[in-house]
């Protein structure tokens, strides 16, 4: 059924919330003119159907492909509720001359400290104990001898906020921090800075190849999906760990999994995974030196509150002044992904 009439008045369509409350965004949008719908769909033909005459298409894990986008021609925005976009073809949004928005650095602190305790529960093997707790074995021992955290060397490939932020919580613990990052400049003055905050910039070679506990922060591009295969592993130190906060498509899962039941990765802290929610029979699923949360890594009271306020702020922004706030693409504009 098409959509009512809305006399004149802009549009703003949810498509999916999951369990999320966006009362305060609706009330935001509709403060500031907007008829505003909520669809909790992610079938592309049915919010083509609700979002036909939307101004601002307001989406959580939806895909947003070419041909949905090019079937909403009245959309100016698509705005995200997360930092990652890559369920959006930002390509063809700004070609075809509509913004894309995402909600930048608002889960910076929750990210990389949930990153952090990922990597302390792995080295300290802190949910196989659990486990061994709870089937009644209070005396048992594992297999992987835990290390002294202060004796490690910390890695992180990605050195943007929550990689930086990460290597600021970890730097008291840890021996040394190495970041790789392709983005960050090499010169002087930009080394010696990060040398102050005690990071030291690195090759990817040699942060992976000397890096006790590997952190991945990186986005989900195609130079970067499945990043981290059996190659790549093959390359870190035997009894190493691995965490990633950022995309699960950005490892292998079967390669991950075999490789901590050979002992080569000690154990792996996941707050992401190729498949959410995962089948039952998931490769990282049910190995106790394997941690999985449910992509929860940004969650906090702050955070549950400031993503739906700043999702609703972008089109309410581009409608006063012509630009949203925090753009990751735009209207004939070139964008680094």
């Amino acid at each position: 059924m098409a959509p009512e009439p809305h006399q004149n008045r802009p549009v703003a369509v949810y498509t999916d919330i999951e369990d999320t409350d966006v009362s305060a965004g609706v009330a935001l949008l509709e403060a500031a003119g907007f008829e505003v719908r909520v669809l909790e769909t992610m079938d592309p033909e049915r919010i083509i159907e609700g979002a036909a005459d939307a101004t601002a298409l307001l989406v959580g894990y939806a895909e947003i492909d070419r041909a949905t986008l090019e079937r909403l021609p009245s959309v100016r925005i698509v705005s995200l509720m997360s930092m990652g976009f890559n369920n959006v073809d930002i390509d063809a949004a700004s070609e075809l001359g509509k913004w894309v928005t995402n909600v930048p650095g608002v889960a910076t602190e929750e990210v990389a400290a949930h990153a952090l305790a990922l990597a302390l529960g792995a080295l300290r093997g802190v949910k196989e104990y659990a486990e061994a707790v709870t089937a009644g074995e209070w005396n048992s021992r594992s297999e992987i001898v835990q290390p002294r955290v202060s004796g490690l060397t910390l890695g992180l490939v990605g050195l943007g906020k929550i990689g930086a932020q990460l290597a600021a919580y970890a730097r008291p613990l840890f021996a040394r921090v190495l970041a790789y990052d392709p983005f960050v400049p090499r010169d002087e003055e930009t080394l010696a800075g990060l040398e102050a905050r005690g990071i030291t910039l690195e090759t990817l070679e040699t942060v992976r190849r000397e890096s006790h506990v590997l952190s991945i922060h990186t986005p989900l591009t195609a130079e970067t999906e499945r990043m981290v295969d059996e190659a790549f592993i093959a390359k870190m130190p035997r009894g190493s760990y691995l965490v990633n906060v950022s995309r699960g498509q950005l490892i292998d899962s079967h390669a991950v999994r075999a490789a901590v039941e050979s002992g080569h990765l000690a154990g792996v802290g996941l707050d992401v995974l190729d498949e959410e929610p995962p089948t039952a029979d998931h490769p990282l699923l049910g190995h106790p030196r394997i941690t999985v949360t449910p992509h929860i890594a940004y969650f906090s009271a702050f955070t549950a509150a400031e993503y739906v306020r700043v999702q609703a702020q972008n089109p309410v922004t581009l409608m006063l002044t012509g630009t949203p706030d925090s753009p990751v693409a735009g209207p004939n504009t070139d964008h680094t992904r």
